[in-house]
């Protein structure tokens, strides 16, 4: 019940050919392939990206100086 047959999906293939075109579906094809490359470019980018970062160090945090006069205990 839960596997489909070889023929089953040659049927629902050639009802997807006739319902959107072969052109339709060639013009899918080729944008999901191009989104995915876009998708794999962006994540090497991201990575040498972060390695750049990793390589050099940068000081965000600021120094405060002061003095302690007194300590005081919360009461609750």
């Amino acid at each position: 019940m839960g596997s489909f047959s070889i023929w089953h999906w040659l049927i629902v293939l050639v009802i997807v050919m006739l319902v959107f075109g072969t052109k339709k579906l060639r013009n899918i094809g080729a944008d999901l392939g191009g989104a995915v490359r876009g998708f794999k470019t962006g994540m090497r980018e991201g990575s040498e990206k972060a390695d750049e970062d990793a390589a050099t160090p940068q000081v965000t945090g600021k120094t405060v100086e002061g003095e302690v006069k007194s300590k005081t205990e919360s009461k609750a």
